[in-house]
């Protein structure tokens, strides 16, 4: 027999998705937005035109929405006073045990369907690290973030293959970039493009001190073949080199590793994980061209959500502080949390609906 206590506690399992929708329902104003297209929506003549077409489109997209979060929101809040109408009645609260396992999928179906809405969001993704200033130390936090980002999605079951990764002078790395495929990869890590701060006592300092140390981590999405830049081969300086790190001796032995330069915006990109010098060129030109359209992007608008900042002191957007207490910060939702161990352990979704969200009060 199913107990009402047991239901009660499957249905708070739910509450911190309920108030992700609920936030973002609030900041993007959906109900406003139905209202003014309903509106426009009037005029007799809205059909014949392109942009009637496209208001209609929308119009009934955001019904269908609110339609959807009107029944959550019910189902929800109802669900409390029928577990104990019913607290006696084993049929009942078996059928009540199925509905809370449906609205369970349901809720977390809507909450990506309203937080990852946006172009691309669905697309792979390339997320390069690169050491900011401090030497070693911040070498070491680099390669501490790519440990963060790999466990990341691992646990969220998307695919990684590191496209390379250039080892420290004495420990971490300088630089690393990362092709991850999977659902709504680059809708999930958006969120991360910026700067990371760093500050702990150094473990490569003899005399205990204290050290802030800063990485910046850049996030692009792969363009759909539809979408693909022409270049101008003219544009492009094509380096090859022997790949460094995992690989055998035959990375060793032959220049299979590629550099790409795009010298009218000094762009550069490399590739090392294939043995063939051709798919590493082919796998550096879809990074190249994924970067140039992100660049198009950002000059399109004169300032957006995720801008390229310099790696250091003032520009960060997250900070993880292992002394003197520990706490990791992210600056833009002002979401602080006490256990940066497991951050550094991948688990970032918190920070990441939380940024979700606060895009949506922008738009």
């Amino acid at each position: 027999m199913i107990f009402a206590d047991q239901l009660h506690e499957k249905l708070k399992s739910l509450e911190p998705h309920i108030t992700i929708i609920q936030d973002y329902w609030n900041a993007s104003n959906v109900e406003s937005h139905i209202e003014s297209l309903t509106k426009q929506s009037h005029d007799p003549n809205l059909w014949q035109t392109e942009a009637g077409t496209k208001i209609l489109k929308d119009l009934q997209k955001l019904k269908n929405i609110n339609t959807q979060y009107q029944f959550i929101i019910k189902s929800y809040k109802d669900l409390p006073e029928l577990i104990d109408l019913f607290a006696n009645d084993p049929a009942e609260m078996n059928k009540l045990d199925k509905e809370i396992g449906q609205l369970n999928k349901q809720v977390i179906n809507f909450k990506i369907q309203l937080l990852l809405n946006e172009e691309y969001d669905t697309s792979s993704c390339f997320l390069s690290i690169n050491s900011g200033a401090g030497g070693t130390e911040s070498q070491d936090w680099a390669d501490m973030i790519l440990r963060m980002y790999l466990r990341f999605c691992e646990q969220n079951k998307l695919n990684v293959s590191i496209l390379e990764c250039q080892n420290g002078e004495e420990a971490g790395i300088k630089s690393a970039t990362l092709y991850i495929q999977g659902i709504n990869a680059y809708g999930l890590l958006k969120s991360e493009h910026g700067v990371h701060r760093l500050v702990r006592i150094s473990p490569f300092d003899a005399n205990k001190r204290r050290h802030t140390s800063f990485a910046s981590v850049t996030i692009t999405p792969e363009l759909p073949a539809s979408e693909k830049i022409e270049i101008d081969p003219k544009d492009l300086r094509i380096d090859t080199y022997r790949s460094g790190g995992a690989g055998g001796q035959h990375v060793n032995k032959t220049e299979s590793a590629v550099r790409i330069t795009h010298l009218p915006t000094n762009i550069v990109v490399q590739c090392q994980i294939e043995r063939s010098q051709i798919q590493n060129r082919e796998t550096a030109m879809k990074m190249l061209m994924a970067k140039l359209k992100q660049k198009q992007l950002e000059e399109d608008k004169a300032k957006t959500s995720v801008e390229k900042k310099k790696a250091e002191w003032g520009s960060q957007i997250r900070s993880y502080i292992l002394h003197p207490y520990k706490m990791v910060k992210d600056h833009r939702t002002e979401i602080e949390n006490f256990q940066p161990e497991l951050v550094l352990d991948g688990d970032l979704m918190e920070f990441i609906e939380k940024y979700l969200v606060l895009l949506a009060q922008k738009k």
